[in-house]
This record gives structure tokens, sequence and C-alpha cells, in this order.
């Protein structure tokens, strides 16, 4: 069982916004019409994280396949269960000195909801709270159980 443990995101903030400029320049010299946006914890001040970095890679449908080849050749597949006609996943937890994971979307699709997170959490401190309260919650249990936890919260997100 893997245990989920948390810290302020600022701890994270010199390396995560290096990796995250760094693999923006490279998916960006393949997709240069896709727009990448930084959606972890890590690009949220005061919120605790896992260090995690993840990125929203933002294409148009008749861009969708082809970004789908080009991410395959640079990452590793990521959970593919819950692939669908508009999202994809890819991760590199190995190379760059912090989990990496990519999340592929149409934009405007129902799986376009990435940046909408962020930047709800980023003008809202009370979600923040919320979200600091749910992590804290989980810390040290596991993994599995927390994300399942996590998913709930922003699904409300998604409610009118």
């Amino acid at each position: 069982m893997t245990e989920v443990s948390f810290r302020p995101s600022e701890e994270y903030a010199g390396i995560t916004e290096k990796i995250f400029q760094e693999q923006r320049r490279i998916i960006l010299g393949k997709l240069p019409f896709a727009d990448i946006q930084h959606v972890a914890g890590t690009s949220i001040p005061g919120l605790i994280t896992k260090g995690d970095i993840d990125v929203n890679v933002r294409v148009r449908e008749n861009e969708f396949e082809d970004a789908v080849g080009v991410l395959k050749s640079l990452y590793e597949i990521n959970q593919p269960e819950n692939w669908t006609s508009s999202y994809a996943s890819f991760k590199d937890d190995r190379n760059l000195g912090a989990d990496f994971g990519i999340q592929l979307t149409i934009i405007g699709s129902p799986n376009d909801f990435f940046v909408r997170h962020r930047d709800l959490l980023l003008n809202n401190s009370k979600l923040v709270e919320e979200l600091n309260a749910l992590k804290k919650e989980y810390g040290g249990k596991s993994m599995d159980e927390y994300r399942k936890e996590k998913g709930r919260f922003f699904d409300k997100l998604n409610r009118p």
C-alpha cells in the first residue's frame, strides 16, 4: 500500500516550475498548437501537495489523435482504462526529479475541466482550505483512498 503525504506547495515551487517549463518547451516543439497549463496542487499557493506536477495539454478535436501519438512517443501511457475519445493521460515518474503527469483533453469536451478547477482554487481560499482539510485527513492513508475522496471533492466542483 502506497501512503500519501503532503507538504506546502511553496516548498516545491522552484523545482516544479523548472520541470513544467522544460516539459512545456518539449511538448510545444512537437505540438505548437497546444494550450499547455500547469494544473497541479503545486501551481496553487497555500495548498498542501504531494509535490507532483500535473499538466493539462488542451487541443482541438481534429488535433487530438496526433497529440496522443506525440505524447506516447515522449511519455509512458497512464491509466488507459480511464481514456475516452476526448481524454488521455501520460506520465513520467522516473526521469524528471518529480512525478509528472499529463492530462490531454479536447478543448470544450466534458473532460476539459482541469484549468477551470485550478482557477476555482486560485480564486477561492475557502476551497483551498476545504481541499487542505481533506488532504490532512488522508495523510498517511492509502493513495487509493485519498484519490477516491479527492475525486468526490472535484466532482462537486463540476455541479452547477
